[in-house]
C-alpha cells in the first residue's frame, strides 16, 4: 500500500509519470499447464449441432483436472451443450472454426445458489462456471455462443418496427403497457416482484421454480478462483452478463472479443467483482451494458464482504455500444481502489468514463489512474460521476421522462459512498451530449478529482454539483452551448488553470447555492466571453477568483 500512497503523493505535486511503464503496477500471476490433450471426440463428443455434448465435454474436462491437468481440445464444428463446470488445472481450448453452443432448453440449467448484482440469490447455472478452482483457462479462436435471445426480455423502443412485430410473434408476454416482450409467463412473473431471486427463508423450491425463467444466468462466473487466464476467443449473446469473475485473484484477459446485441438487458462485457491482482488487455467490447466494470458487492451485503476490487490493469481495449466504457459502480460498496487504466478507445458508448453509486452502498472508490482515452460520438457524458444513480439507462429512450432527485443533506454513516482521489489525464473527445459531469452528494462531495491534458468537443460543457477539490488543469472544452460553458452548484476549492474554451462563449461560468467556497481561474484568457460569471440562487461572486 506503500508504494500508491507514494504515487499518489508524487502526483499531487506534478510529477505524474509520462509513460506507462513508470506506473507501480500490480503483478499478475498467470496460470500454466501440463502437456497432456484431451479432445473432446474421445469422449464422445459430435459437432453437428443437434447432439447435446454436455457429458461428453464434462467428462473430457474431469479426466483432465483429475490427472494432473493439461488442455481440453474443442476442435472446429459447432458443438451444442448445456452447463459446463471448468475443473482446477484444465486450459479449456477452441480451434478456429469452434463454436460452443449453449442450448437455449432451460430446463437443461438447474437452479443455484449465486450471486446476482451484489446479492445472494438463486440463479440458472452459468453456462461455464468454476468455483475455488486453481489455474483454469479458456483459451484459442473459437466462439462460445450463451443463445442469450431465449432469455431476454427485450423493450420495445430499443426494435425497430419489424423486429418488435416479429419478436412478439415468437410467442413469449407482454407487459400491462405493451413495451416489453418477456420470454415466457414465468419470466413475467418474476418480472412484477421485488428480488424474487434473493435468497429468503420464507421461499421455498416451488416458489424459485415458478419464476425460474426470470433467473437469467451470466455467460461465464468464476467464484474464488486463483489464476485465471481468458485468451483469443469471442464471447457473445450472453443471458445477462458475459464474464464474471468473482472474489477471484490472478485474472489475464487478453485478446478477447465480447459482444451482446446493443439491446441486452444487462449486457454488461466484464464485472469484476471483489476481484484482485488482473490485467485486462488489448480486447474489444460490443455490449448492450457497460463494458469495463469494477463492483464489490451491494449495500449491507458488500460492506460485510468487504473486498474491494484492487489492483487492475486495463490497457489497449476497445469499446464500442455499451452503457460505460470504462466503469465503476454502481454496486461498490466493499471499494475499488488502485485501478489503472490506459490507451483504450471508446467509441459510441453511451457514457466514456462512467463511476456511479448512490446512498446506501457505503463503500469507498479512490486511487483510479486513468490516461490516455480516445473518444468519439458519445451519446451521453464523456466524463461522470453521479452518486444519484437511478439504475436507468444512461441515456433517456425517446419520450421517456426523468424527474431530478431530491436534494437534502443526510448524516454521513456507513451507507454513505465516497469518490475520492482520482486522477485523469490524456482525454481526447471528438463528439459527447456533455464534457464532464460530477455530482456529489450534499454531505459527501466529490472529492480529489483531477483532470488535465484533455480536448473535450462536445454540445455542453462542465456541469459540477456538490464537489470539492477538484482541479482541471490544461483543458480545452469546445461546445456547441455556451451559456454557461461551465455550471457550478455548491462547489469549493475547484481550480482551472489554462482552460480554453475555444470561441466565444455567452457566459464563462455560472455558480449557484450557497455552498460555493474557493473557485479559481488561472493563466485562461477571458476575451473571448461577453460575460464571465453569474451568481445565483445565494451565491456570490466573491468566491471566484480570475488571474
Amino acid at each position: 500500500m506503500l508504494k500508491y500512497s507514494i504515487f499518489f503523493l508524487l502526483i499531487l505535486v506534478g510529477t505524474y509519470p509520462n509513460a506507462q511503464s513508470d506506473w507501480k503496477l500490480p503483478e499478475v500471476r498467470e496460470p500454466r499447464f501440463g502437456n497432456a490433450v484431451y479432445p473432446i471426440t474421445d469422449f464422445g463428443a459430435v459437432p453437428d449441432g443437434f447432439f447435446l455434448n454436455t457429458k461428453s465435454i464434462q467428462d473430457a474436462i474431469d479426466a483432465c483436472s483429475g490427472k494432473g491437468g493439461g488442455t481440453v481440445q474443442v476442435p472446429a464444428g459447432l458443438w451444442l451443450t448445456g452447463p459446463l463446470v471448468l475443473k482446477s488445472a484444465v486450459n479449456l481450448n477452441l480451434a478456429a472454426g469452434a463454436t460452443l453452443l449453449f442450448t437455449k432448453d432451460k430446463s437443461r440449467y438447474p437452479l443455484v445458489k449465486a450471486n446476482w448484482e451484489g446479492f445472494p440469490q438463486m440463479r440458472n447455472q452459468a453456462p461455464i462456471s468454476a468455483e475455488n478452482a486453481t489455474d483454469i483457462a479458456i483459451t484459442g479462436k473459437g466462439i462460445i455462443d450463451g443463445n442469450g435471445d431465449a432469455w431476454r426480455a427485450v423493450k420495445k423502443d430499443k426494435l425497430t418496427e419489424s423486429q418488435w412485430m416479429k419478436r412478439v410473434a415468437s410467442g413469449g408476454v407482454l407487459s400491462t403497457d405493451g413495451r416489453l416482450w418477456m420470454p415466457s409467463e414465468s419470466y413475467a412473473k418474476g418480472e412484477a416482484l421485488k428480488d424474487p431471486g434473493r435468497i429468503s427463508p420464507d421461499k421455498d423450491a416451488a416458489f424459485y421454480a415458478s419464476v425460474k425463467d426470470f433467473f437469467r444466468p451470466n455467460l461465464l462466473v468464476l467464484t474464488s478462483c486463483d489464476g485465471v487466464l481468458l485468451e483469443g476467443v469471442t464471447f457473445q449473446n450472453s443471458p445477462a452478463w458475459c464474464l464474471h469473475p468473482l472474489m477471484s485473484r490472478n485474472i489475464t484477459v487478453r485478446d478477447l472479443s465480447v459482444k451482446n446485441p446493443w439491446y441486452a438487458q444487462n449486457g454488461d462485457g466484464i464485472d469484476l467483482e471483489s476481484c484482485s491482482n488482473v490485467l485486462i488487455e488489448n480486447s474489444v467490447f460490443d455490449v448492450g451494458d457497460d463494458a469495463l466494470c469494477m463492483k464489490s458487492g451491494r449495500d449491507a451485503d458488500g460492506r460485510q464482504r468487504g473486498m474491494p476490487t484492487k489492483d487492475v490493469i486495463i490497457r489497449n481495449c476497445t469499446v464500442y455500444a455499451s452503457h460505460g466504457g470504462f466503469v465503476v459502480g454502481s454496486e461498490m460498496s466493499g471499494g475499488v481502489n488502485n485501478v489503472y487504466v490506459s490507451n483504450c478507445s471508446f467509441i459510441g458508448s453511451d457514457i466514456g468514463l462512467r463511476f456511479k453509486t448512490t446512498r446506501g452502498r457505503g463503500g469507498v472508490v479512490e486511487h483510479i489512474f486513468i490516461k490516455d482515452i480516445y473518444m468519439k460520438d458519445i451519446p451521453g457524458d464523456a466524463i461522470l460521476f453521479d452518486m444519484y444513480y437511478m439504475a436507468k439507462d444512461p441515456v433517456p429512450l425517446e419520450g421517456e421522462k426523468r424527474t431530478l432527485p431530491k436534494v437534502e443533506r443526510l448524516p454521513v454513516n456507513e451507507t454513505t459512498p465516497q469518490f475520492r482521489n482520482i486522477e485523469i489525464s490524456n482525454v481526447y473527445v471528438n463528439g459527447a451530449e456533455k464534457a464532464v459531469f460530477l455530482r456529489g452528494l450534499p454531505e459527501m462531495p466529490v472529492r480529489g478529482i483531477r483532470i488535465r491534458n484533455a480536448v473535450f468537443q462536445s454540445k455542453k460543457g462542465i456541469d459540477i454539483q456538490e464537489a470539492a477539490d477538484i482541479r482541471f488543469q490544461n483543458v480545452k472544452v469546445y461546445t456547441a452551448v455556451t451559456q454557461p460553458v461551465i455550471d457550478v452548484i455548491n462547489g469549493k476549492q475547484i481550480q482551472f488553470d489554462r482552460l480554453d474554451y475555444g470561441r466565444k462563449a455567452e457566459l464563462l461560468l455560472r455558480i449557484s447555492g450557497s455552498n460555493n467556497d474557493g473557485l479559481q481561474f488561472r493563466n485562461t484568457s477571458y476575451k473571448e466571453a461577453e460575460k464571465k460569471l453569474e451568481a445565483s440562487l445565494g451565491a456570490t461572486e466573491a468566491v471566484v477568483s480570475f488571474k
